[in-house]
């Protein structure tokens, strides 16, 4: 079966891709751009390194812009997985949903409008396990958003190192919020994996950070060499 991924560059979508070779076919990421920050349903952060991620991946990309207004943004990207079916032939899409049923519902809707089969790899997954199994499966993962307390300016290009995941763990317990992210604490994104076919070249990058949020903005991303 040929699949369509939906890709953020975030560590969920990665880890969806990795789970989803290791059963079918990838034909192509799919992403959205979005021009809202607060995109309900994309992840916004590092826009800028999707290209770069899926040459570095040796992937094909269909990259639909979208205006990101609630629900509206939901026909753009009904348009983008048309894109992808018909240049592509997939006959699936992959999501990298771990707990937002808005998100899943959604997703799942649009597939079983357009006939093609929804794959949900991380779905319910528990979140403490989901950071300690990225850095074991090879995953080098950064922080490039935050939007909630307790994170602070200081947590923008953080490594997630298996100290930091028990860190976020701890963290869930103390504020109650998702350890993984999921409720959009924090946003990430993926430095290296073992889909990388190059590697990928990050230049100097700027922390702007406003209230209780902020990002992480790179200069440029670029592919590399392996």
């Amino acid at each position: 079966m040929k699949l369509g991924v939906l890709f953020s560059g975030g560590k969920d979508s990665f880890y969806a891709l990795y789970k989803a070779v290791k059963y079918e076919s990838v034909a192509c990421l799919i992403s959205l751009v979005s021009e809202n920050k607060e995109s309900y349903m994309f992840h916004t952060p590092g826009q800028n390194m999707l290209e770069a991620q899926a040459d570095a991946l040796g992937l094909p990309i269909v990259l639909w812009r979208t205006k990101g207004e609630e629900e509206k943004e939901l026909d753009d990207l009904v348009a983008a997985i048309k894109e992808a079916k018909k240049k592509f032939r997939i006959q699936g899409i992959v999501s990298g949903a771990l707990a937002s049923t808005y998100q899943a519902s959604r997703i799942q809707r649009i597939c079983n409008d357009l006939g093609l089969w929804c794959f949900n790899p991380l779905w319910q997954k528990d979140p403490a396990v989901l950071l300690h199994e990225l850095i074991e499966d090879g995953f080098v993962v950064g922080i490039n958003g935050v939007a909630a307390e307790p994170f602070d300016e200081s947590w923008l290009g953080k490594k997630i190192t298996p100290l930091v995941a028990d860190e976020l763990i701890e963290l869930a317990r103390k504020y109650g919020i998702n350890p993984a992210g999921e409720g959009g604490e924090f946003e990430t994104f993926v430095m290296d994996s073992p889909l990388h076919k190059k590697k990928v070249v990050f230049g100097p990058a700027k922390k702007v950070f406003k209230g209780n949020a902020g990002v992480l903005e790179f200069q440029f991303v670029r592919p590399g060499m392996r």
